[in-house]
């Protein structure tokens, strides 16, 4: 099964339906069936919330069945993100084993693989940001090892030996993104939600003090006490409609996937200039080099950002990058066939950081979105926040970061309309 393919059908899919429902109020409506709503719903499902799902399309089909389900930490500085990003690391194994015990061996494993990470340096000039930006990590409790050439030749023994520097990070890992939210999707059910697909969010319902208490959608009315906005690149859309706008945009990654081959990349493998990539707000197309094995054999090459709307047009200057760039770590894989490639759109927000919790300017309004490329491996403790934060209690990482009232979103919020 390679990561972040679309190979996986859900083993309780739900048949494509577009008649008109009629449900009953619920304690809370998430909006966006990808990985981050559906860890949100199993979360409060896990608290004995009533929580109903929609989607305007199906279940994981459209960010989360486009990446490559990394859950990283040597992509992120000492910080709030970083943060999220070791507290989720903290809850994955547990989790993994959760779902297996209650989804059963009929259902595909999730394949979380702690493979660990390697990010190398290409330049003479790459070397020391990329050593610098490792010492911060380890002051932030990151294992960061750096590595001679020749130890970083026994990890991945055809990689390049031209590099001029290299950071091992052991704790890095990767899931089977698709799997991964059917996973939670299949315990969320089981623990009572419902799942609304094809069903696109049409307005807001207020009361009359003006408070929102459900959502109008092309299937009809879902009345809620919160809702919780997790639509991913689309969530800017989504919440300006109910009335009080994010500034979350879509920024456009493709992947490139060889034929498969025998295993000769056994790490996440990448260039120092992808961090550089991931924090810059530029609009225009920045590439890097990303390069992983898959379960199945295949290679995925990565990794390219651009602002360009929800243009997904094919682009072949892109991927020539992406294959050029990639024969700077791996010489190799210029005689690799590329079978297909793939893309999809981050939510990108311009503080680079998401969006958890409340919204102060419309009363039941919640929001967990805004994770740009990182939202497969910073579910799981969005999730655990949102529960915790809805249920009243102090959640277990500090959510002030990442709250809708923070001071580095001022200036690109607008009020809720009356």
């Amino acid at each position: 099964m390679q990561a972040g393919g679309n190979d996986f059908t859900p083993v309780d899919a739900v048949p494509v339906d577009t008649a008109p429902v009629d449900v009953a109020p619920v304690d809370v409506v998430i909006v966006g069936a990808g990985i981050v709503g559906a860890a949100c719903a199993r979360a409060l499902a896990r608290e004995g919330l009533s929580v109903i799902v929609v989607d305007r399309g199906q279940t994981t089909g459209a960010t989360s069945s486009s990446g490559e389900g990394n859950l990283l930490l040597s992509d992120k500085a000492p910080g709030a993100e970083l943060l999220l990003a070791q507290y989720s690391a903290s809850l994955w194994p547990a989790v993994v084993d959760e779902l297996a015990d209650e989804l059963g061996a009929g259902f595909p494993s999730v394949e979380y693989d702690r493979k660990g990470g390697l990010v190398v340096a290409t330049t003479d000039a790459g070397a020391a940001p990329l050593l610098a930006f490792a010492q911060s990590q380890r002051g932030a409790g990151v294992d960061a090892r750096v590595l001679s050439t020749a130890e970083a030749l026994e990890l991945e023994p055809q990689l390049n030996p031209a590099i001029t520097a290299a950071v091992h990070y052991p704790d890095d890992a990767q899931v089977q993104p698709v799997i991964a939210s059917e996973a939670f999707l299949a315990s969320a059910r089981r623990g009572g939600v419902r799942v609304l697909t094809n069903a696109v969010v049409t307005g807001p319902v207020l009361d009359a003090r003006g408070a929102l208490i459900g959502v109008t959608t092309s299937r009809g009315t879902v009345r809620a006490a919160r809702v919780l906005v997790a639509a991913g690149p689309w969530s800017g859309e989504v919440s300006g409609l109910l009335g009080a706008p994010l500034p979350v945009r879509p920024r456009r990654g493709v992947v490139l996937v060889t034929t498969r081959m025998p295993h000769r990349i056994f790490h996440k493998v990448y260039d120092a200039d992808y961090v550089g990539a991931v924090e810059s707000n530029a609009a225009d197309l920045q590439t890097s080099s990303v390069v992983e094995s898959t379960g199945s054999g295949t290679v995925l090459i990565g990794s390219s950002r651009q602002q360009i709307g929800f243009d997904d047009r094919f682009r072949v200057d892109v991927l020539r990058e992406l294959a050029v760039k990639a024969l700077r770590l791996f010489p190799f894989l210029a005689g690799a066939p590329v079978m297909r490639s793939y893309g999809g759109f981050r939510p990108f927000m311009p503080d680079h950081l998401p969006i958890i919790g409340e919204d102060p300017r419309l009363p039941g309004l919640w929001h967990a979105t805004g994770h740009e490329g990182a939202g497969i491996g910073l579910s799981l403790g969005t999730g655990a926040m949102i529960a915790d934060l809805m249920a009243g209690r102090t959640p277990g990482l500090d959510a002030t970061a990442f709250s809708p009232a923070r001071g580095s979103l001022a200036a690109h919020l607008e009020g809720a309309r009356p």
